[in-house]
């Protein structure tokens, strides 16, 4: 399995990301270098598509495969991509706040601890549908990882979509996601444009 080990902040400060977008409260000292030259309709595309792929972590061929999956779904195309990565398993784990950042929601799941409909699910690219029960898996309670997170439960921008129960360190997804309730910072459209060339 392949997995992106690049600088975060480096990365945000190169795609004009805020750090915060990929859930790391902390910013770079590091003065941002004047951009001198200008950047051409390919360039602005790649960067966009750079953007989602970073801050969802997902590799090229499974970008690929979303963007081919989206264009079959009825709709527009970009907003089905966005719509997709959305509605992945470890997105949805920090999305309810049960982790802090996206990577830690994909290590969550990796290891075990996320049921979903009270089945135990390990592939964080899995995509959970409608009225999906998302649980903390009951042998995992006793971490001190979860202790902790259930004494401090706060789910920072829950959206729309979803439904969270504190207590029970627990979410629903009511509902797919809407483009107008995904907060990410990327121009959609240049990737489709990006793809279709």
């Amino acid at each position: 399995m392949a997995i992106d080990r690049s600088a975060t902040l480096k990365r945000c400060r190169s795609l004009g990301i805020e750090p915060g977008m990929v859930g790391i409260s902390r910013q770079s000292k590091r003065q941002p270098r004047r951009q001198a030259r200008k950047v051409s309709e390919y360039g602005m595309q790649l960067k966009e598509k750079q953007k989602a792929k970073f801050i969802y972590g997902v590799l090229e061929k499974q970008f690929r495969k979303y963007y081919e999956k989206a264009k079959t779904m009825p709709g527009v195309t970009g907003e089905n991509l966005l719509g997709l990565l959305e509605r992945r398993i470890d997105n949805v784990v920090y999305r309810l706040g049960l982790a802090q950042t996206r990577r830690q929601a994909r290590q969550l799941v990796t290891h075990g601890h996320i049921r979903v409909n009270g089945k135990r699910l390990d592939i964080p690219s899995a995509l959970v549908r409608a009225e999906d029960e998302i649980t903390i898996d009951e042998k995992s309670r006793s971490n001190a990882f979860f202790k902790a997170l259930a004494e401090n439960y706060k789910p920072l921008n829950l959206p729309a979509w979803l439904a969270a129960d504190g207590a029970k360190l627990s979410g629903t997804v009511t509902r797919y996601p809407s483009r107008d309730e995904i907060d990410v910072p990327v121009n959609e459209q240049a990737i489709v444009e990006l793809y279709s060339r």
